[in-house]
This record gives structure tokens, sequence and C-alpha cells, in this order.
């Protein structure tokens, strides 16, 4: 099996995974005082700072969380005096936690549509909070942060980014995307599932202006989140978040395979909905077979050898027309028939040959091979 579905989840990193089976075997409560509890607080303590060094803060800024949808309900649900914007191509773990937020449009190339930005705000009735992505999970469009924190600080408000997609893909830090909170998870990093991270701007964190709390109990991570830390799954993220930092740059060379495909897909007659033209991930490309279904073409592909997935890996399993591209204004007849492909620096161009011959074979289209060139 071929598998191109990073965005989903990175493959495990082995010394991840060693870091995990290392903590669950020693043992240990990170919030007792003997000394297997204070060994457990020390890796809990050491990925704390490993997580923070990644996107450039000090590491009382991070919060652990179990899972980014538990971070970003955090972020959202902890402003409950705030007026609370979302964009219309959020996950569901961002739109969910604010079902009664106003919706932000993007404009035809996937990034927000910052006059409706504008408006939204002159119009608030509380100081605002703005939640929108930094990469998105089925494009890979990258949206203007710090543009868009400029105007809602302007305003007085807050900005809330799931940078989930982004982190150890593209380099960039807390203080110059302008955000007052950020949202990590550890398995798409190449941690193991079960341990994510809410980070708080220095300007918002040790102040009263901290989310409130959503679980409430302990006094587990300052008090900020109650409930015994996951020692293990934390330890992983903390290995696969500083192995994450140092592949930036191979991430950011698998841009010319991305663009390879694409060409190849494109020669075929594939419709390509994420090259807008706006900026985007290096990994990750989405392409549109019309006329068949996604779930489909999934299956398909899986019994041919390759995993991708239809949109976000958001709803246990199922196969859904694309909020994303509909916000883009694709008909459904484009949305409901496009393909994720996501990959990592372990891919190789031959590897992304095959997928589109196998494509091309699904479109009912010759075989061609333009990617090896790029190699």
């Amino acid at each position: 099996m071929i598998y191109l579905d990073y965005n989903a989840t990175a493959p495990t990193r082995p010394e991840a995974l060693a870091a995990m089976v290392a903590a669950i075997e020693a043992g240990g409560n990170p919030s007792s005082v003997h000394s297997p509890g204070r060994a457990a607080r020390r890796r809990v303590e050491d990925a704390r700072r490993a997580v923070a060094d990644l996107v450039g803060v000090d590491a009382n800024q991070v919060i652990f969380t179990a899972t980014g949808t538990e971070a970003n309900n955090m972020a959202l649900l902890g402003y409950p005096d705030h007026a609370r914007f979302v964009s219309a191509i959020e996950h569901d773990a961002v739109k969910q936690a604010a079902p009664d937020a106003i919706v932000l449009p993007v404009l035809a190339d996937g990034t927000l549509d910052l006059a409706a930005l504008d408006t939204a705000l002159a119009t608030a009735e509380a100081p605002p909070l703005v939640s929108v992505m930094l990469a998105n999970s089925e494009t890979g469009i990258l949206q203007p942060i710090a543009e868009i924190a400029a105007r809602v600080h302007a305003k007085g408000g807050l900005v809330h980014c799931d940078a989930v997609q982004a982190a150890g893909r593209v380099p960039f830090t807390l203080d110059g995307l302008g955000a007052d909170l950020l949202t990590l998870s550890g398995h798409k990093l190449g941690g193991v599932l079960g341990a994510a991270a809410l980070v708080l701007g220095a300007s918002i964190a040790g102040t009263p202006r901290e989310p409130l709390p959503l679980l409430r109990g302990g006094g587990q991570e300052r008090g900020r989140r109650a409930g015994t830390e996951n020692v293990g799954a934390i330890a992983a993220f903390g290995v696969a978040a500083r192995a994450a930092k140092a592949e930036i740059p191979a991430m950011q060379a698998l841009a010319p395979l991305r663009d390879a495909a694409e060409a190849d897909l494109q020669a075929a007659g594939a419709l390509l909905p994420a090259a807008t033209g706006a900026p985007r991930l290096p990994n990750c490309f989405s392409v549109t077979l019309p006329g068949k279904p996604a779930e489909t073409q999934v299956i398909a592909l899986d019994l041919a050898g390759f995993a991708v997935s239809a949109g976000s890996a958001c709803s246990s399993g199922k196969v859904k027309r694309s909020a994303v591209l509909s916000a883009m204004g694709y008909p459904d007849a484009i949305a409901g028939s496009t393909l994720r492909v996501s990959f990592g620096p372990s891919t190789t161009a031959e590897q992304l040959t095959q997928f589109c011959a196998a494509w091309r074979r699904l479109a009912g289209t010759p075989a061609n091979a333009h990617i090896s060139s790029v190699a």
C-alpha cells in the first residue's frame, strides 16, 4: 500500500513510538512528588519545550490537550463574552465548537475575503474572536493570518489559528503570525494519537485574558486543563515536534513533486481545484474526476494499492461532499468528486507516478510519467 494521506495522520515516527513506549514502561503520574512521578513530569516538560520551540514560544505558553478538537473547543468556548467569527473553510472541530458564529466567506482562490472580514468586524457588538486556519487540510491553501490578525487586533479582538496542517510543513512562528491562540496536533507531525496543544500568545499567557478552562477538576496544566496528562503520547509529541522542525526543508522540497503530479493529471483532463495561484502547502493537492463520486474513487484506489481520502478525515470514516470546495464556489458535481492526495519526505517520485497512472486508469485515459523527471 502506498500511503498518500499524510494530512489525515502522518506515519508514526519510530523515535516517537519509542518515546511513548519508554514513558509507558516507566509509569508514574506526573502530578506525584515521588521519583517515578518526577520522572514522568520531566518527560512532559521536555515535550512542552520541544513543542514550544516548534512555533517559537516559551514553554509556559503551551497547554497540552488530548486532541486538536479539544484545543479548538477550548479556544472557541473559552471567551463567552466575545463575538465569534469563523471562516467558511474551517474544520468541523471549529465550526461545531461555535455553531452560532458568523461565517466569513472565502474568495475563489480559497483565501479569506478580507473585505468581508472588515465588514463583519465593523458590526461586532462585542470584542471579536476570529478563528481562521493557517493551512487547509483539503487544498493546502495558506491564509494570510498576519494580515487577518492586524485587522482583528485593531478592533480589540483575538485571533485563533488552527495550525495542525501547517506545523512542520511550512516555517512559521506564533509571533510572526500574530495569532493569540494556536492549535497543534501530535499525530500530524508523526507522533501518536492522543496528544495535542493549545498555544497561547505571549500577550495573554499568564494573564486574565487566558481562555476559561474547558475541563475542570485537578490543577494539571497549571490549572488550565484538568485531567492527568497522557505522558506517553505527550512524550511522542515532543520527539515528533523536534523531528518535524528539522524536517521542514525536506517538506518544502516536495513542491516540485506536487507540481509535476498536477501537470501529469492535468494532461489527463483532471481538474485541480486547489491550484488557484494562492500560496499552499508543498505536500498535497486535490484532483477531481467529474461524474465519479469521491467515495467510489477512494475505494477503487484503495483496491489498487493507494491510500488517499476525500476531504477532511473528521467524520468517522464518512465520505461526503467537500464543504471547502463548495465555499470556494465549486458546484456539487465537483465538490463531490474530488480527492485529496497528501504525502511526506519518504514519498518518492516513482510512487506519485504510480498514483497518477492509477488515476488515469480510473479515469479511462492513457498512462504517462512526468514526475520522475524532477526526482
